[in-house]
């Protein structure tokens, strides 16, 4: 009876070990894969030299440059120092079908009144940028991993301050914005309702933001 209480205890522990391989990978692959060349115009983590009004959005109507014609954006080192200039400036090609225009500078306000995490969203044909906390994420919303973020978020732990991978597709189904990391699992649904822009994180739950026109005076004097 011993001996195969040993031989059980044993083959648990070789399941067991097995089963946590792919997680070692994934881990590994999260911290150490390399980025794409970052080919982003460095004048644009400059920050920009005058308030920007991004309640006056540009009209998509295929008049100017399109959403190829920019190469994807991605966050400078472990996090950008000043808050960068837009990505798509200068880009009028009209949204893909089925897209929300969700354009603009975001804010959250909490309940207790004070400010919370803000976002500037772009989109153009089928890109869609977020730049916020210090990060960019560059995607397209085709579903598609050629289309997906290639990026890293700082991340700590303990004593130690690490920066990871990530990376996301996101497709537009009935008018959200559904990511995926690595195009297989889902995270983050931005949507328009009431005005407002809203976004659900597993482990965030549901942030709801307004409209601002202008970047804050503590973000522009930073510049």
């Amino acid at each position: 009876m011993n001996a195969m209480n040993i031989g059980l205890k044993r083959f648990l522990l070789v399941v067991v070990g097995i089963a946590g391989i792919p997680p070692l990978l994934f881990a590994l692959v999260l911290l150490f894969y390399p980025r794409p060349e970052n080919l982003t115009p460095t004048h644009i983590y400059l920050g920009s030299e005058q308030s920007i009004n991004y309640c006056e959005l540009p009209v998509l109507d295929g008049s100017g440059l399109l959403a190829d014609d920019f190469p994807q954006g991605h966050t400078p080192n472990c996090g950008y120092e000043v808050f960068p200039k837009p990505i798509l400036a200068g880009c009028t090609e009209p949204l893909q079908e089925g897209a929300t225009d969700m354009r603009g500078l975001w804010i959250e306000t909490r309940n207790d009144g004070t400010i919370g995490h803000m976002e500037r969203i772009e989109q153009c044909g089928n890109r869609y940028v977020v730049t916020a906390a210090g990060v960019v994420h560059d995607m397209t919303t085709d579903g598609l991993l050629t289309g997906a973020s290639n990026d890293v978020r700082p991340l700590s732990v303990g004593p130690l301050n690490l920066c990871i991978r990530t990376s996301a597709t996101t497709e537009w189904i009935d008018g959200r914005l559904q990511f995926e990391a690595l195009g297989l699992v889902p995270v983050v649904t931005r949507y328009i309702e009431d005005g407002q822009l809203r976004w659900e994180y597993p482990s965030r739950g549901l942030t709801t933001m307004d409209r601002i026109c202008e970047l804050p005076r503590h973000q522009l004097e930073s510049q």
